[in-house]
């Protein structure tokens, strides 16, 4: 591995072990967002501008390095700016970091993961030339599939940028809007087990499963 690479290796792991050694996790918690929500509302009508800014960047920052905390930022921004600006904020700051995310494994890992498992990627990358962005969008949709993995995983193969941008864009909108505007009703959370009902994600599935309807089809054609 060249030498770039092993520093911005390093600097991720550094960041990586930091977080959890001061244990900043402990700020990322129901409990705590509760305790400090009057503060930050009172900062947020101060330093509007301030706030969003901070918040995207912690926002994209979490995301890029895959660290724990998502889905308690998601409901601050509910909280902080309401579901519609927060759905915003939250959105666009999420797929900003999961793209860093998705470069930083293009340009670390890639060319060891051809080396080793050039034979098995082949035909990945063949189906994602063809159906990339319906792949990519059942798996932003569907939420049994982990959200920093699908981006490390998305790297190793040969999905256009674009493609990777467009796709976690729209397939992270529902997702996010469920927990933004339940955010908006702070005081009314006792747990982040409970936003999520079996009916939402059975809706979530079944978006899923249109979003990768067109590539099944064309494959049934070609069959």
């Amino acid at each position: 591995m060249k030498t770039p690479k092993i520093i911005l290796l390093a600097l991720a792991a550094g960041a990586i072990c930091l977080f959890f050694w001061l244990d900043l996790g402990r700020f990322l918690t129901l409990a705590a967002l509760k305790a400090h929500h009057q503060t930050l509302m009172e900062f947020r009508a101060a330093h509007h501008a301030m706030t969003v800014v901070g918040f995207m960047l912690l926002y994209i920052i979490q995301t890029a390095l895959s660290l724990p905390g998502a889905a308690l930022l998601s409901l601050a921004a509910g909280a902080l700016f309401g579901t519609v600006q927060g759905t915003v904020y939250a959105n666009i700051a999420a797929t900003m970091g999961a793209t860093l995310a998705f470069l930083a494994a293009r340009y670390l890992l890639r060319e060891i993961a051809q080396g080793r498992f050039g034979n098995q990627l082949t035909a990945i990358n063949r189906e994602i030339e063809s159906g990339g962005f319906h792949y990519l969008l059942f798996l932003r949709l569907v939420p049994a599939f982990p959200f920093f993995l699908v981006n490390l995983a998305a790297g190793l193969t040969r999905l256009p940028l674009r493609t990777f941008f467009l796709a976690t864009m729209i397939g992270i909108i529902p997702g996010g809007l469920v927990y933004v505007n339940a955010g908006a009703s702070l005081a009314a959370i006792d747990s982040l087990a409970g936003i999520v009902s079996p009916r939402v994600l059975g809706s979530f599935a079944l978006l899923g499963v249109f979003a990768l309807a067109p590539v099944l089809c064309s494959n049934f054609k070609t069959r």
